[in-house]
Formats: C-alpha cells, structure tokens, sequence
C-alpha cells in the first residue's frame, strides 16, 4: 500500500515512477527526472506526504518519519531492465545482503567519498 501511495506522489511530482520496492528499513524509487524537477524538492514532498499518509491512516502504532537524508545514483537507459529486477527482488537481495552494506557498495561503485557518521541509521 505505501509503496503504490509512493509511486503516486512521484508521478503527482511530473515524475514517471518505473517500480518502488523494498523492506522494512528502506525503499528504492527506480524513476524517471524531468529536468525541471529538483531531486531534493521531490524527496522533501515524497517523504513527507508519505509520512502524512502513514500516520493519518495508522498504518504502525507509533508516530512514523524516515530518516534524515537520502542516496540518488542515476543509470544509463540500457541498465533499465537491471536496475528493474534487482529493486523488484529486494526481499530476497537482503537476506543475503543489509542495507547499510549494499549502500556502502553503491557508493564505493559511483566512487562517492563519504563520512560515516552520515550513513543511514540502523532501525529502532
């Protein structure tokens, strides 16, 4: 249900969401940019109104907000279907791999220098 309310706020944005998936401690938003749209303005509306949907509908028990921050990687059009699959299986990918390590990985691939202190938090 979040995840189709998620892909919805994308596309309200003029964005095309291609899939949104994930598990309990993330979700990757595999998209389509418009060049007028801002990548930090679209994730301040995405996750806010995401938030707002979640708490007015009492979807978990306690108050609901994600985290500070986020990653954006972009891909080239002929690794659509790869990028595809591997968001579409993420259930199975992080049984064998944790978030923090495969976000860790994405930035040492994109050769994205980074702090640790400000790597994603593990769950409450």
């Amino acid at each position: 249900m979040l995840l189709g309310v998620i892909g919805n706020l994308i596309n309200e944005a003029n964005c095309k969401t291609i899939i949104v998936n994930g598990v309990e401690d993330h979700v990757h938003c595999f998209i389509g940019l418009k060049p007028v749209v801002s990548v930090s303005e679209l994730m301040k509306t995405v996750k806010a109104k995401s938030s707002k949907y979640v708490n007015d509908h009492s979807l978990i028990k306690e108050r609901f907000e994600w985290q500070e921050g986020y990653g954006v990687f972009s891909y080239h059009q002929s690794l659509v279907d790869t990028v595809y699959k591997y968001i579409q299986n993420q259930e199975a990918h992080h049984k064998i791999q944790t978030f923090r390590e495969e976000y860790r990985e994405l930035l040492k691939e994109f050769r994205i220098e980074y702090d640790e202190q400000y790597i994603f938090q593990d769950m409450i």
